[in-house]
């Protein structure tokens, strides 16, 4: 739960009254690997706090998984075109590690941003955060050369290299495995 804490003191000051409140509305949850956290078709109920752990996004295309995210330790985690209006997701998350989370339902969130005095505040930050991120994703897939996708996810992602299978990797640049591996080939001093 100090992860937790820290994690939205970067946004806001919180009261040890405060800090109360957040123990009371977040729930400890642990995915195991390859569970998920939010299934395709299900409304996102929660947003979540990862601990420890890897999560993916991916969306089903014609028969094919399509990974457009990754969040790790220390990161919010939520699809939030779901969690919002409280409709079915059309992505999919899924834990690629055993994941340990803090997790709010969208109820005690609203009671979160009454009852913590920056809390609407930080929930605004968080969410003009998420949209910065994923506006860019969707820019450089359409504009950005695979070679140039494979770099950011290397300057976003560094740690996670080692943590991901290369087809996951390949998914969210765009690319089969095997481009994947020329391309790291050419990267490669």
């Amino acid at each position: 739960m100090e992860t937790l804490i820290n994690a939205i003191r970067q946004y806001i000051p919180l009261t040890p009254e405060e800090i109360q409140i957040i123990e009371r509305l977040f729930q400890s949850r642990r995915l195991m690997e390859g569970a998920h956290f939010l299934e395709e078709g299900k409304v996102c109920r929660y947003l979540g706090f990862i601990e420890k752990g890897l999560i993916r996004y991916y969306i089903s295309d014609e028969g094919q998984e399509k990974t457009i995210y990754f969040n790790q330790e220390g990161d919010f985690i939520c699809n939030y075109q779901s969690f919002l209006p409280q409709k079915p997701s059309v992505v999919a998350m899924q834990a690629l590690e055993d994941t340990e989370l803090q997790v709010i339902s969208y109820e005690d969130l609203q009671i979160f941003y009454r009852q913590v005095s920056g809390g609407e505040r930080f929930g605004r930050l968080g969410i003009e955060q998420v949209f910065l991120s994923s506006s860019e994703q969707v820019r450089s897939l359409y504009s950005d050369p695979p070679a140039v996708r494979y770099q950011h996810f290397l300057d976003s992602y560094p740690k996670l290299v080692q943590r991901l299978q290369q087809y996951y990797i390949a998914s969210y640049v765009g690319i089969k495995p095997q481009s994947l591996s020329r391309i790291r080939k050419r990267l490669t001093p």
